[in-house]
């Protein structure tokens, strides 16, 4: 489980990172509000010693976006993201996470009593904007399933983009 982008590439090679084929790679706080703008970084790579196997895949879920290009099993713009504090947010290694891709469920097995106590104890880690454009977006973007668009232009009927303004 790696908290942001920095905790991912700080230690994604690290040799006693605890690790294996049959983990699940996690990363937080990617997400239009955690990394405002939800660039594409959350393609995670997987660690030298695991490709060094001649494993290819492993499974990956994040709240932010991937290149086009990447490439296996991964889940993106989990949402909420980290960084409003739902189930996402308190994910911690060591967790057994399910995915079943047929019934579209991804579930943390973790009881209701600890999920409620983990987000008692949660505290948003990304960094909050005050002022000027960066802090008008994380106020106003939506989450990722809803297409990380701002929230005063939900319901609008949009405009036509012209091809030479791309």
């Amino acid at each position: 489980m790696f908290n942001d982008i920095e905790d991912y590439k700080n230690r994604i090679d690290d040799p006693s990172l605890d690790i294996d084929e049959t983990s699940v790679l996690v990363l937080k706080n990617v997400g239009p509000i955690g990394y405002p703008g939800m660039p594409e970084v959350g393609n995670m790579a997987l660690p030298k010693r695991i490709l060094a196997k001649g494993i290819h895949d492993m499974v990956r879920i994040s709240d932010g976006r991937m290149s086009g290009t990447g490439f296996g099993t991964v889940i993106l713009h989990a949402s909420p993201e980290a960084a409003l504090g739902g189930n996402f947010a308190v994910v911690q290694t060591g967790d057994i996470i399910s995915l079943d891709v047929a019934k579209r469920s991804l579930n943390i097995e973790v009881s209701d009593a600890e999920l409620t106590k983990r987000k008692q104890a949660w505290k948003p880690i990304h960094k909050v904007y005050d002022r000027g454009y960066v802090s008008l977006y994380q106020k106003n973007v939506q989450q990722a399933h809803l297409g990380a668009d701002m929230s005063y232009l939900h319901g609008g009927s949009g405009s036509e983009v012209a091809r030479d303004s791309h």
